[in-house]
């Protein structure tokens, strides 16, 4: 065989198999969803969200992120309020503060003067255990707020007591 037969073969050969393969990749490319490209989740880890004590008035959001890759984030903890100082309860339900979990798009309803829906709400409640799951964070980090409010519309100082975690 010679040189000119082989040199033409290979660009014929060539000029066969390379779209074939440059297809194959596109296709295989166009097949991959975010769950496909998820890394190793940080399984195994917890983070403290809140550990405080603070005033309730008005409105007090704590945000949060949960990292990517999270499977299964847990949050839970719990909290207790109280009137006036710390630890003194006069009576159950002056002391009552509503708790939510909210999503980033949640809270931006909420902020500009809307009732958002929540992951989680307690009502009125004075002591609360939290055990909520949140959706998972797949290939992005995802942000979330905890926002405590006063039923009674700032009339009433109340003191809360929140130790709150998540685990991924």
């Amino acid at each position: 065989m010679s040189r000119k037969l082989r040199a033409h073969i290979l660009v014929v050969v060539l000029a066969i198999v390379l779209p074939i393969t440059a297809c194959q990749k596109k296709k295989a490319a166009e097949e991959t969803s975010p769950v496909d490209r998820v890394g190793p989740s940080p399984l195994g880890t917890s983070r403290v969200v809140l550990h405080q004590v603070f005033t309730v008035r008005t409105p007090v959001s704590f945000p949060f992120e949960i990292p990517a890759q999270a499977a299964m984030p847990r949050l839970h903890g719990n909290y207790k309020a109280y009137t006036g100082k710390s630890g003194i309860q006069s009576g159950e339900d002056a002391a009552n503060v509503d708790f939510l979990v909210l999503t980033e798009e949640q809270y931006s309803d909420f902020v500009s003067g809307g009732q958002p829906s929540a992951l989680f709400t307690a009502d009125a409640s004075h002591e609360q255990t939290v055990d909520v799951g949140l959706p998972p964070s797949l290939s992005q980090p995802k942000k979330y707020y905890l926002l405590f409010r006063n039923p009674g519309g700032g009339n009433t100082k109340t003191v809360v007591q929140a130790d709150l975690s998540v685990d991924f």
